[in-house]
């Protein structure tokens, strides 16, 4: 089957789910509001299975993610508010556009002047949608995971000549979040309120010097994430071979196993 009829059969597929005389209950009744936790996840799992090097997972992620889009178009159709085909008309205009180097035969100096020229063709396309007289960082999405959307916010107005000239000062601006936290929590009447807003100024100067070090801040806390995951792990399946359970143990033992298990596991 070639590629455009696997596309118009998956379509169709979609069409059929979303049929009211025949389709699927479940399929019928969602809209783009129920439908965006799916999109969501699906990203998610697509972003697992290329760090797990899982390519016949990702082959099958991305099949779930590509029928996400599909699921919006075809709701989009029905409301005749657009199709699959006017989203790829979209994005087609919008690379050809935004890659003249590319597509038009224009030359630019070096990788900085493309960027430049990017986010120029990104500041006219604001403007179009009338939005020109927004703020700066008004176009880093809400919805981003909130390290990732630090980075990004960071990472824009880097560009306007907002930032540290390095990272040491950063690293100063680490230690001295980390003692606001510390004070906060000395205080006879902890305040929550403010408490949060250190915490949360602490984890935006640890994006701060993920980035000026080049380093995804989403992708190191996954990779910390896996590897709390597995240690984790290693406690709990020793225990379970000396037929115990977490509640058999104290955490001075679990501790000890946690070591053990930095051995077994580099990462």
């Amino acid at each position: 089957m070639s590629q455009s009829s696997s596309i118009q059969q998956l379509l169709e597929i979609m069409a059929k789910l979303r049929d009211p005389n025949g389709g699927c209950p479940w399929d019928i009744k969602q809209d783009f509001d129920s439908i965006v936790p799916y999109t969501i996840e699906e990203a998610y799992e697509v972003a697992d299975a290329i760090e797990q090097r899982d390519f016949d997972e990702l082959r099958l992620e991305l099949g779930d993610l590509l029928l996400q889009v599909v699921f919006h178009a075809q709701m989009a159709k029905e409301q005749s508010l657009f199709d699959f085909d006017d989203v790829v008309a979209g994005i087609n205009e919008k690379l050809i556009r935004r890659h003249p180097h590319v597509f038009a035969n224009q030359a630019f100096a070096d990788e900085a002047a493309v960027t430049a020229n990017w986010e120029a063709e990104k500041q006219k396309e604001r403007a179009q949608k009338g939005s020109a007289d927004s703020g700066l960082l008004d176009s880093v999405t809400l919805g981003l995971p909130a390290l990732s959307r630090a980075n990004k916010l960071q990472k824009k107005a880097s560009k306007v000549g907002f930032d540290w000239p390095s990272p040491e000062p950063v690293f100063a601006k680490i230690k001295e979040e980390l003692d606001e936290v510390a004070e906060e929590l000395a205080a006879s009447d902890i305040n929550k309120t403010r408490l949060e807003a250190e915490i949360g100024d602490l984890l935006f100067a640890v994006v701060n010097l993920a980035r000026h070090h080049h380093i995804d801040p989403e992708h190191a806390l996954r990779v910390s994430n896996g590897s709390f995951q597995r240690r984790f792990g290693f406690i709990e399946q020793t225990l379970a071979a000396e037929g115990r359970s977490f509640a058999d143990s104290n955490l001075a033992e679990m501790d000890a196993l946690w070591r053990e298990a930095k051995k077994h596991f580099n990462n």
